[in-house]
């Protein structure tokens, strides 16, 4: 895992903004802390931090090029099956000079460009600069593991793993109005838009080529989601899965330095851990427990597997106030505002694990793969629905006038009634985007002072929540391609990379991605379970304990906060009325309204809604009102 970034000017004039390159690459320092490199030639430069995980040696140092001198690559993720094609690359002739997964890859791209990449099973972002022609391809994973941003002028293409690295050289902060609303929705920014006009994000799957005067984007991947006719039987898919899941395991397992899990006790990290226990013997694994908040403390659970296994557990208690303390350093490191307030967590987590291990693997994806979050549960009912359901409906005044909060069981209950029987009345669509975001009704505009291009903010919404088909799988597919894209993999990347940990994540292995997506929707779930065959193949390996538990999630206690510490900056500082107006962004009156509800017995998601104006503030402070470097 590193980081990575870039520039290409179209004309001579321009050429000093190569000098650029260095503070570009010294700002991912924490995505890489353990050599930096760059490259230039003519109008093109090139830089690369690295995080030493495969061939640590000065040999696979980049930026990486090829013995011709010819073709250059900087590469962000990894390359899992790379000693596979590492002998057949030696029998075809080609010679190495490391061990590296990134020599590997160059050479398969120099002999078939795109071609290779149904080749490559890993996680990726990269750049190939090709110096006969002078040309920039970028190439961004499947899934969009790893980040990509670029922005493009007539006088320039620059790029980068983070925004932070991309604004060191000459990029315009006017900030992107229709982006700010779809935030104040989702509480992160959807791609391929960003918080900037002038910065894109490439959309995973894609390819990007640079051409004096335009860029072109080529899709190398898309996700069917189109079932199987006639599908395996159950008992077949199973066993596919129980086999797909294992392998992606093992090939994650390749790494020159410690190697370590994630273990909350839920049913992901569990099987993640069960199999990775089977070929690394005292496996280490972590998890972080909740002394201060018990209902959501899973420490039991996590322990009971690493019991099972014979892992090397340790678990950290993360108190309220160590939370707290972290806060700045979780937030000083967001480049864009994103406000999924378990970043917090997955901060924390990542900062102490990397005190034993460089690497760690993950239970990320299988929510969007098998059916693993309330919603689709929910969604599930929605399309059965029966007496229940109709009940709930009926009740739907009722709901509005008791007490809404995520805060307490009964509040939360009501909340979840209430959403429930809103989303009745809406389409499919409609109710996957309310359902989806915290502003209902559409009401995320109410809280600007200028209202961007509603226009363009419809046809974003419409891309964004289109469900290609009837049933989960197109339910999902639009899951992995806003919910996991946006916001899970965003989390797991930046919270990761702040404390120079690698995270790898089996379930998004392609091969058992592309084969859940083939199978009947009852393979996933039913009245009675999510993540049905998921369990199933997996239920004589895991304690029942774990089979049996609900879903457990945790955010951070920002209600507590926002009515003690925090109070401050609601009423004084960020979201105080003089900063408010001075900044000249956001309604006040609205403001206000959502400060009210906050402290009333009925706060629903104003919580979650105030968190994402206090995180844009707090990144606006430090991005928004920085100049532009000069040309």
């Amino acid at each position: 895992m590193c980081g990575i970034t870039g520039i290409q000017v179209f004309h001579s004039e321009h050429a000093s903004r190569l000098s650029l390159i260095h503070a570009a690459t010294s700002r991912l320092n924490k995505r890489g802390p353990d050599d930096e490199g760059v490259y230039t030639h003519h109008h093109t430069a090139l830089g690369h931090r690295r995080l030493s995980i495969i061939d640590i040696s000065k040999a696979g140092a980049q930026p990486f090029t090829d013995p011709s001198g010819r073709y250059t690559l900087v590469l962000n993720g990894e390359f899992f099956n790379y000693r596979e094609h590492r002998e057949k690359l030696i029998s075809r002739g080609v010679s190495f000079r490391s061990e590296s997964d990134t020599e590997v890859l160059l050479h398969l791209w120099i002999l078939e460009k795109e071609a290779c990449l149904s080749k490559v099973n890993g996680f990726f972002a990269f750049s190939v600069y090709d110096r006969e022609e002078e040309s920039l391809c970028l190439v961004r994973d499947r899934y969009g593991v790893k980040p990509l941003l670029y922005a493009f002028d007539d006088k320039q293409f620059v790029f980068a793993s983070e925004m932070k690295a991309l604004l060191e050289f000459p990029v315009s902060r006017e900030i992107d109005s229709v982006s700010l609303q779809t935030y104040l929705h989702l509480n992160y920014i959807p791609s391929p838009n960003s918080i900037f006009k002038a910065v894109k994000k490439l959309e995973p799957g894609c390819i990007l080529y640079v051409h004096p005067g335009k860029c072109e984007i080529k899709p190398y991947y898309q996700l069917s989601g189109s079932v199987t006719e006639p599908p395996p039987s159950y008992p077949e898919a199973m066993e596919k899965v129980r086999m797909l899941t294992e392998d992606a395991v093992q090939k994650r397992l390749t790494s020159d330095v410690p190697l370590g899990a994630f273990l909350s006790g839920g049913i992901d990290s569990s099987v993640i851990t069960a199999l990775a226990s089977r070929h690394t013997p005292h496996l280490k694994t972590f998890s972080i427990g909740f002394p201060d908040e018990p209902l959501f403390d899973e420490t039991r659970f996590a322990e009971a597997v690493a019991r099972k296994f014979g892992t090397s557990h340790t678990t950290f208690p993360v108190r309220n106030s160590e939370l707290f303390e972290n806060l700045t350093d979780a937030l000083d490191y967001l480049d864009e505002p994103f406000a999924d307030s378990s970043a917090l967590l997955v901060f924390i987590l990542c900062r102490h694990t990397k005190t034993q291990v460089t690497v760690a693997l993950s239970g990320d994806g299988a929510d969007e793969l098998f059916t693993g979050y309330n919603k689709h549960a929910a969604e599930y009912r929605m399309l059965h629905r029966g007496i229940q359901e109709l009940g709930v409906q009926a009740g739907k005044s009722l709901w509005a006038l008791l007490p809404m909060s995520r805060n307490t069981v009964l509040g939360n209950k009501v909340r979840q009634l209430h959403k429930f029987s809103t989303g009745m009345n809406l389409s499919a669509e409609d109710r996957y985007w309310q359902w989806a975001g915290f502003a209902q009704g559409g009401n995320a505009k109410n809280l600007l002072l200028k209202q961007g291009d509603q226009e363009e903010y419809r046809k974003r919404k419409e891309n964004l929540s289109v469900l290609d088909g009837p049933g989960f799988n197109a339910l999902l597919k639009a899951d992995f391609n806003l919910v996991l894209q946006n916001d899970m993999l965003v989390k797991t990347d930046m919270m990761s990379m702040a404390n120079g940990l690698e995270l790898r994540s089996p379930f998004l292995d392609y091969r058992l991605v592309d084969y859940v997506f083939s199978l009947p929707d009852e393979y996933k779930i039913d009245g009675k379970s999510r993540k049905k065959i998921l369990k199933d193949a997996f239920k004589n390996v895991l304690p029942d304990e774990i089979l049996a538990r609900k879903k457990q999630g945790f955010e951070a206690p920002l209600l507590k906060w926002f009515r003690t510490e925090l109070k401050a900056l609601l009423f004084d500082d960020l979201l105080g009325e003089q900063n408010i107006l001075s900044q000249g962004i956001f309604d006040l009156s609205e403001i206000e309204k959502l400060k009210k509800q906050l402290f009333s017995s009925s706060p629903e998601d104003s919580v979650a809604r105030i968190w994402a104006l206090l995180v844009f503030q707090h990144w606006w402070r430090k991005y928004g009102t920085s100049p532009m470097p000069n040309a």
